[in-house]
């Protein structure tokens, strides 16, 4: 699959409940092979926009297309959505829910049967398919619930929060296994509200607030695009005088760096020269924003 093709076509969507719009013609072009996030506050729009994808709503207005082809029923088989609320069946055998929820996937029992063992071995939990789902911890059914998603080799795979209730070892174990299906040219969509993972696992992204895209784009373009004239700087030598200078502002000293904002028309290169001839630099480092932080910068804006 081309990753430069256009996999989801996303044009002038809206979903309306009552008097509320949910989602406010959103327009989205999600390349194939990539992981694009989906980020914004809790009633964005973002699980609206998610179900309208996956086929569980229609949208009243706008339309949504895979591959260049309108939505069909039968897309959903090509799917794998993983919403954030579990959806287990408590007293059901994890090798037996495996299997049936693979089979309403369009497998056959003895296809579903060998994918549901496999990942059962490769996550680590083939000790635990007899036995049910009550008795796993919410970590071990995160990561049924993630086999269920992905054993069918969907093409277009929707992950909402796919690390809640994970250890380090295991949310590390999904992180690869992402990747992995990325590599093999699985389309991603990631839906979270932990920035730091944003920006470790995804290509693209779109910010949605109040039902609109408030930006969309590339992660490290977006960085660049709002970053300010701020510096991360160390030295051996004690940095104290810098409260003194004209037209610099420390913003945060830690045992490690002090970060610093410039003044519009003071020229980074003159800073570097005046502390060359104070202090011997180790560090002098253009400081992007995060994107949490530029989450809260927009989203305050929108909200006055």
């Amino acid at each position: 699959m081309n990753p430069s093709a256009t996999f989801l076509e996303i044009d002038h969507v809206v979903k309306r409940y009552a008097t509320k719009t949910a989602v406010d013609a959103v327009s989205l072009s999600i390349p194939s092979g990539i992981i694009y996030g989906l980020l914004g506050p809790n009633g964005a729009g973002k699980t609206s926009l998610i179900r309208m994808i996956t086929g569980i709503t229609a949208p009243d207005e706008g339309s949504i297309r895979f591959n260049g082809a309108t939505f069909q029923s039968s897309d959903q088989h090509t799917i794998g959505y993983m919403p954030e609320e579990r959806g287990l069946y408590k007293k059901m055998k994890v090798g037996e829910q495996l299997i049936y929820l693979l089979q309403l996937k369009g497998m056959p029992s003895k296809a579903a049967a060998e994918a549901a063992m496999h990942w059962m071995k490769r996550m680590e939990i083939d000790s635990w398919k007899n036995r049910k789902v009550t008795e796993l911890s919410k970590g071990m059914q995160q990561k049924i619930q993630f086999i269920a998603t992905i054993a069918h080799n969907p093409s277009l795979l929707i992950l909402d929060e796919p690390f809640s209730g994970l250890d380090p070892v295991n949310a590390k174990m999904v992180e690869e296994i992402i990747h992995e299906l990325k590599a093999q040219g699985t389309t991603i969509i990631f839906s979270t509200h932990r920035m730091e993972q944003v920006e470790q696992l995804c290509d693209q992204i779109a910010l949605i607030h109040q039902g609109k895209v408030v930006l969309q784009g590339n992660v490290s373009e977006i960085r660049r695009t709002y970053r300010k004239p701020i510096y991360d700087i160390a030295s051996e030598d004690s940095l104290e005088f810098l409260n003194t200078l004209s037209g610099v502002q420390v913003l945060r000293v830690t045992p490690t760096f002090v970060r610093i904002e410039l003044a519009p028309d003071y020229d980074p290169r003159m800073c570097i020269q005046e502390l060359n001839h104070r202090v011997l630099l180790t560090r002098f480092e253009l400081h992007l924003p995060s994107l949490n932080d530029i989450f809260i910068e927009l989203v305050s804006r929108k909200n006055g």
